[in-house]
């Protein structure tokens, strides 16, 4: 065994208890996986292990003994911090969700990670930088040597990650935390992430304590699994175990809220489903449901031929200037009243094309028309009513919400903007019937955004979206980044509201899971063109082009056989 938790307790501020007295073993070798909504404990008792609470507000009781030998224990809980620092980056390392945030702006890549061993091997500069340059390769980092000198904001999500596991790694820890490090990230770099932690896990011999919300995920790289809800430790099996026989209610909700690869059910269920009383009604089309898709002859958005160029690299005077193809002349149609998909990677297209489309940036080449007028021809004074009629839901709604204005006034805003009420008393009115319909009734109205979570924050931005009265909603990534039970709660909230508001959706995607539960039809890009296209049944449960398989492919299936053979691939004893 490396390490046991034994009735661990968190409190903050005396009152709100994160982490209800809970206990677990992680042994030498094994992934132990930590499932559970935000706000269940998850982080929390990660970073009480490492010793990354403010002690000034969280009040720790309980056990958490490392066994350095055989021979050699010791409970981190009464260690100070000086002495705790002798453990991490050495015994025990982690990798955070969001790793942009983790790593120096203003310091290149390379040093942040060559730091680690001057500080813990005592390495001079230039060996460091060796060191730094060979653990890049190990985690499979292209151009070592280039990417050693590369700031993190020119650097992709997938290899920031790969940067973070190389920092983590660099001091071989016996116990290596990974905090969400695939959420939000593409399902093929989240598959070569996974398959890199399993790879690095057999040659570095050491245990990982895997952080996640998505049972997909957990069946690809556990060993253990606890399920917590609230605090709570509800559940703690072995994963194949788990996932043959889920006994509590919120495990098989987790399961279960997971967009399905081989049905289209009208509804995903959500959390609340399973934890009442009420029993849960199936409303299931069977997958070959293309045939019952009518779409509408109206076309909303035409786009033609549209072109998207980014200066890659400024030459003298205009002189030697190198251009990147975002987006490669791409022609679709939108129809009144569907959903349509926009499906690729990290680099697609698929974002410029949404920013195009919503006059964000302006497009190189091309024609977009909204009904029968051309945008680009749009009189300055009309394109206030053209931003009215089509909005743009952001991936991240932290971001997209000004921190010091409250839930209401966000909405009221952009009601009293674009002249949709008389005053302010009738556009409070209006909003707060809005929020109603996205669910966040008058007890958060003057909340601000950070004391929101994550799934209300979306809401937020879905409400100011609905407070203009638009015909189309742009979906940029709107659901990435969430749980998976609030993702399903915002993918049915989304199918409601198209429904009783008749509105049409660009759905901009890297989750062909998702999009296959909620589009109508997908479009497949890859580096800036169209690959496939067709009906979204169609294309995921055949498709045609290489790409589209990869994308399929690389979704975690969290099915038996490919939990056994992911064990299998780790020649797991457990089989």
């Amino acid at each position: 065994m490396l390490i046991d938790i034994k009735n661990l307790r968190v409190r903050f501020n005396q009152t709100n208890e994160a982490v209800k007295s809970i206990s677990f073993s992680i042994e030498r070798g094994k992934t132990f996986c930590l499932v559970g909504e935000s706000g269940s404990g998850k982080s929390v008792t990660a970073k009480s292990i490492i010793g990354l609470l403010d002690k000034s507000n969280a009040t720790i009781s309980g056990q958490i003994t490392y066994h350095k030998s055989e021979t050699e224990s010791v409970d981190l809980l009464t260690l100070t911090n000086a002495e705790l620092s002798a453990y991490r980056g050495t015994e025990i390392a982690m990798i955070f969700q969001d790793p942009m945030s983790s790593l120096n702006p203003v310091m290149s890549c390379g040093n942040q990670v060559a730091e680690l061993f001057m500080y813990h091997q005592k390495l001079n500069k230039s060996e460091a930088k060796k060191q730094t340059i060979n653990l890049f390769q190990k985690v499979q980092l292209p151009r070592p040597q280039q990417l050693f000198d590369a700031y993190p904001h020119e650097v992709s999500g997938g290899q920031i990650q790969r940067i973070m596991i190389a920092m983590a790694l660099a001091c071989k820890p016996q116990l290596l935390i990974a905090d969400e490090p695939t959420t939000a990230l593409d399902v093929t770099v989240q598959k070569t992430i996974l398959d890199l932690l399993v790879q690095l896990q057999q040659e570095f011999k050491m245990a990982i304590l895997f952080i996640t919300h998505d049972l997909g995920v957990v069946a690809e790289i556990a060993d253990e699994v606890a399920v917590m809800y609230q605090g709570e430790i509800v559940e703690n099996k072995p994963v194949i175990t788990l996932f043959s026989n889920p006994e509590h209610k919120y495990t098989q909700a987790l399961l279960a809220c997971r967009p399905p690869l081989d049905s289209k059910p009208d509804r995903l269920p959500t959390i609340a489903d399973f934890l009442s009383e009420k029993p849960i009604i199936e409303t299931e089309t069977s997958a070959t449901s293309d045939k019952k898709i009518v779409l509408s002859k109206e076309v909303v958005l035409k786009v033609s031929g549209l072109s998207k160029k980014y200066r890659a690299k400024k030459g003298w005077f205009g002189f030697g200037d190198q251009w990147f193809d975002a987006v490669k002349k791409v022609d679709f149609e939108l129809f009144k009243g569907e959903s349509l998909g926009l499906v690729g990677e990290s680099g697609s297209g698929k974002t410029t094309i949404g920013q195009c489309l919503v006059q964000l940036t302006k497009s190189s080449e091309g024609k977009v028309w909204f009904k029968d007028q051309l945008i680009d021809e749009i009189a300055d004074k009309d394109l206030q009513l053209f931003h009215q009629k089509v909005q743009l839901i952001f991936q991240d709604p932290l971001g997209a919400l000004n921190p010091l204005i409250t839930v209401i006034d966000a909405v009221v805003e952009p009601i009293l903007f674009h002249g949709l009420a008389k005053n302010a008393k009738q556009a409070n009115t209006k909003a707060a019937k809005i929020l109603h319909h996205v669910g966040l009734e008058p007890h958060f109205h003057h909340r601000l955004p950070n004391e929101l979570s994550g799934g209300q924050r979306q809401r937020v931005v879905i409400a100011r979206a609905l407070a203009t009265e638009p015909e189309v909603i742009v979906c940029d990534e709107a659901v990435s980044a969430l749980d998976v039970s609030i993702q399903a709660q915002v993918l049915n909230l989304l199918n409601d509201l198209k429904k009783e508001f008749g509105l049409t959706y660009l759905f901009i995607s890297h989750d062909l899971a998702v999009v296959r539960f909620f589009c109508d039809r997908i479009i497949v890009l890859n580096q800036g063109e169209i690959v496939e296209q067709g009906l979204a049944t169609t294309v995921c449960d055949k498709p045609l082009e290489k790409y589209t398989q990869k994308l399929i492919s690389s979704i975690p299936k969290g099915n038996i056989e490919s939990i056994k053979l992911a064990l299998l691939n780790r020649n797991s004893p457990q089989l």
